[in-house]
């Protein structure tokens, strides 16, 4: 478990900020009449910032990527 939080730290902490970042949206800017799917209620522009924000910060994960050696290349 430890390995995995060291690993996608970086996305983690994309994914919290995001989550934040999604509630104060709906918060301060949010559509208050209930017809935008994404801010019309605060669990779904949070779900949605979290997504982004781990999504975003993604990009600057440095995680290496195993090669196939099956083929010996």
């Amino acid at each position: 478990m430890k390995k995995f939080i060291k690993k996608h730290l970086l996305v983690i902490i994309g994914v919290g900020i995001g989550a934040v970042a999604g509630y104060l949206y709906w918060d301060f800017v949010g559509c208050k009449s209930g017809s935008c799917a994404i801010t019309s209620k605060p669990l779904n522009s949070t779900v949605y910032g979290a997504v982004m924000g781990g999504l975003l910060f993604s990009i600057f994960s440095t995680a290496k990527k195993q090669k196939n050696t099956a083929n010996g290349r």
